[in-house]
């Protein structure tokens, strides 16, 4: 494919979701940004939020890293679903009854404004460094696929694409990201689709022969039952649900679009449907990562290995749809690719916006005007800082998806701590101390896991959010009001 047909293709893709935006921030409130007036259809916010999930590291990262990991990533998916009914049924009538926009302010009416403050605080370190990689990935993509060809450098780039973002994004954030979103789930799952027919045609398989190929191939384990290894089932699933409980529940980005639904009920619908829709979606692109190494494999390309495994796994399903598969697979690629850099990130950028501009900035009882300047202000710092983060990262290898979900165990450890704390039980603590526990409890769990692996080479891979949320949970206690 030529650089300029595919600088055309995301052209004309930016330019649907500019006619979207247009349509929908016409007679946008001033709230429009931060709550979508509370009339989205939960249907289409079920929809689109598979988009925000799957992100340009499910995209590419999930297909590739089969090679090494096989199956074992549906461990986690099965625990994932069970994190989502935890949501549904425990943390959405929370958020709806006390009529949140910042879901970090039941933090203050259950403890405190310093917990609620060191809570918002560590979404905005978790989010601005999770949503910096998967844009990292699906820049990398796009520079590899187009810009290089242009001659454009890799920070420029970068920014291009954060300045598309912000064009459609500003005037009426999660309003807009809510609809955009669904095109941009679309366009994920069918350059899946094409990708694994493209295959299925190459190997002359039908249907039937293309999923015998995929369950009778070396690849499909699903189950790892090996105590030591970050892969085992009970590690996975567990992790699997308070990783969702973390990273969907307690995070602003996942729960704004959900709270833009009409009501309480409609809200829990949405997330018990994109729960069922995800783990199928996640299913999928774990079959095409078989499907690719069945392609390489039978077309003789040469994969990177090194010390008996894969590296560089994120470049494979990249490769073999602009440089094998034809036109129509690298047309769906590119498109799922650039869909994936856009929703991965465009409701990242409105949910750091709004976290900080109301649990820092207290942008609710501001006048109107100001209330548009802060926004804009705090939405243009956050991209700048998304793409220092961007560019830190740029040399880094290996699949990206598994360094979120480490890096989110300790990011997101105290905050999960916080929360089953404060749902479970009625103990008061001393607000002041918070900030420390949950900076200090995360650097213990990194030093416990690493002498884990040094001393009995037992690794606690995501299951490191366990550890730190349970310290957390303990070091609570320890700080409860001498009259508790």
């Amino acid at each position: 494919m030529s650089a300029t047909l595919i600088l055309i293709i995301i052209a004309s893709y930016f330019g649907v979701l500019m006619l979207i935006s247009h349509f929908v921030s016409k007679n946008a409130s001033d709230d429009s940004f931060y709550t979508g007036d509370r009339k989205s259809p939960w249907q289409v916010v079920a929809f689109g939020m598979i988009g925000a999930v799957i992100s340009g590291v499910t995209f590419v990262s999930i297909p590739g890293m089969v090679g090494n990991n096989y199956f074992y990533y549906l461990q986690f998916v099965f625990g994932n679903v069970v994190g989502y009914v935890f949501i549904t049924y425990v943390l959405i009538p929370i958020y709806y009854d006390l009529k949140l926009v910042s879901i970090y302010g039941y933090l203050e009416t259950r403890f405190g404004i310093k917990t609620y403050k060191t809570g918002s605080l560590f979404f905005l370190m978790s989010q601005s460094f999770g949503a910096a990689l998967r844009l990292l990935l699906a820049a990398k993509i796009l520079q590899y696929a187009v810009f290089n060809a242009l001659n454009i450098p890799f920070y420029l780039t970068v920014i291009i694409i954060l300045i598309l973002i912000w064009m459609y994004t500003n005037k009426s954030g999660i309003k807009t990201i809510v609809w955009t979103d669904t095109l941009q789930t679309f366009f994920l799952l069918l350059a899946a689709i094409v990708s694994i027919y493209a295959i299925k045609s190459s190997l002359n398989l039908s249907f039937s022969e293309t999923i015998t190929s995929i369950t009778n191939h070396k690849y499909f384990k699903v189950f790892d039952w090996d105590v030591n290894a970050g892969s085992n089932f009970f590690k996975q699933f567990i992790s699997g649900i308070l990783i969702a409980v973390a990273m969907v529940g307690l995070d602003q980005n996942m729960m704004q679009k959900t709270l833009t639904c009409k009501s309480k009920k409609e809200a829990q619908r949405n997330i018990l449907s994109f729960s069922l829709i995800l783990a199928l979606a996640q299913f999928l692109f774990l079959g095409l990562g078989v499907m690719l190494y069945l392609y390489a494999e039978k077309f003789g390309i040469q994969l990177e290995i090194e010390n008996g495994m894969f590296i560089n796994t994120d470049n494979l399903f990249p490769m073999l749809s602009l440089g094998h598969f034809g036109t129509i697979a690298g047309i769906s690629f590119i498109l799922g690719i650039t869909a994936a850099s856009f929703s991965s990130v465009d409701s990242s950028l409105t949910a750091l916006t709004t976290s900080f501009t109301y649990d820092f900035l207290n942008v609710k009882n501001k006048k109107s005007k100001e209330k548009k300047q802060l926004k804009n202000y705090v939405l243009l710092g956050f991209s700048v800082l998304i793409f220092v983060i961007i560019m830190l990262f740029s040399e880094s290898k290996g699949d990206v998806i598994s360094t979120i979900f480490k890096v989110a165990g300790y990011t997101y450890g105290p905050l999960l701590g916080l929360y089953l704390f404060g749902i479970f039980t009625k103990i008061k603590i001393r607000d002041a101390a918070v900030p420390f526990i949950c900076v200090f409890m995360p650097l213990l769990t990194y030093y416990l896991n690493y002498v884990m692996i040094e001393k009995f080479s037992f690794d606690l891979g995501f299951m490191n959010i366990l550890l730190n949320a349970g310290l957390t949970i303990l070091s609570l206690m320890f700080i409860r009001k001498r009259n508790e």
